[in-house]
């Protein structure tokens, strides 16, 4: 499953290497697409790519760490 996203992250969380302990603690391949990312909030268009269940735990693990997860239109591709 390839499931893109926009993530946004607020002053709190945008110094946090979040994408790389995301990758660390689920086995899915991150593959950032777009990115704008300033000292007070951060956008990042992101694939994530693994098993479903895999790949929907690491959203919710996003979510608890505080960033904001919006599916992008037409965003799970099987594969």
């Amino acid at each position: 499953m390839k499931l893109r996203v926009y993530l946004t992250f607020d002053e709190s969380s945008v110094r946090e290497p979040t994408i790389w302990k995301l990758a660390k603690e689920f086995d899915v391949i991150t593959n950032i697409r777009t990115a704008e990312v300033k000292d007070h909030m951060g956008l990042v268009g992101l694939e994530i790519e693994g098993k479903s269940d895999v790949v929907e735990a690491s959203v919710k693990w996003l979510e608890k760490q505080g960033v904001h997860v919006d599916p992008i239109e037409q965003n799970v591709i099987e594969g």
